[in-house]
């Protein structure tokens, strides 16, 4: 059995050369869906082996990961972001499995998530679990939400090791994908037609930052994790109200 890796890129060239050496022993294929970026991404791809597929930047960007994901050619897949690195152990778990006709469709992988330097052990992010390694024909992306798992056909089955996830090494960087995420959690705000009302302001201005905060800093102890931990349950929180703002914004040019 065969293992291809799958990446969607979008100006990476800080992160993509770091990930794609944690796999390239294991890797038979590498697939990299490129949205147009301006830097050296597509560069250090193609120094590893790579298929550049070149595309636009959407908006969803679940659509360009499912993209790399269909032109994948091996029996088993592994889809990455370029700031995930597969550790030694993860690696070892994957070989195994696809030295054999594993029983199970798609693996849960353990995330261990790095935000402004430090490993975040509270605040409700460890084990960040995601469905990333799967047969294929066996998972698939529905490219409808932000924070989507995989939709898998069969049994799930959970991997030893981790995927480190380095998402936010800066404040700019966490903002620049923060703006990102909120636009499109307010595109999905209108594509339910949610009513701009007093209750519902009310609900995502007041409510629901609130008891984001305090369910990531208060009852999963995100405090343990200082100074980035109080920011992440912050700006967690602040994610709903943002998204709110940016919906009523595109309410108003219509």
């Amino acid at each position: 059995m065969k293992l291809s890796v799958v990446l969607a890129t979008y100006n990476e060239e800080n992160n993509l050369a770091r990930c794609l050496n944690s796999v390239k022993n294991i890797a038979d294929e590498i697939i990299v869906v490129d949205g147009e970026s301006s830097d050296k991404t597509v560069n250090i791809a193609k120094q590893f082996g790579a298929k550049v597929i070149k595309t636009t930047n959407k908006p969803m960007f679940h659509t360009n990961k499912q993209m790399a994901i269909n032109a994948a050619t091996k029996d088993w897949i592994l889809q990455l972001d370029a700031d995930e690195v597969v550790d030694k152990q993860l690696k070892k778990s994957i070989e195994k499995i696809i030295t054999k006709d594993d029983q199970h469709s798609a693996f849960y992988l353990k995330r261990k998530n790095f935000f402004l330097g430090r490993l975040l052990t509270k605040g409700g992010q460890y084990p960040d679990s995601v469905i990333r390694f799967f047969k294929k024909g066996k998972a698939r992306l529905p490219q409808k939400s932000v924070h989507e798992q995989m939709k898998v056909t069969g049994s799930i089955g959970t991997l030893n090791g981790h995927l480190l996830h380095f998402t936010a090494p800066t404040f700019s960087r966490y903002l620049t994908n923060a703006n990102r995420y909120t636009s499109l959690t307010a595109q999905e705000l209108k594509q339910k037609h949610l009513p701009i009302n007093l209750i519902n302001t009310f609900n995502f201005i007041i409510i629901k930052p609130l008891t984001m905060f305090i369910s990531l800093y208060i009852r999963h102890k995100g405090f343990i994790d200082g100074f980035p931990g109080f920011v992440f349950a912050l700006f967690s929180g602040l994610h709903h109200p943002i998204a709110y703002m940016k919906y009523w914004e595109l309410n108003r040019r219509q």
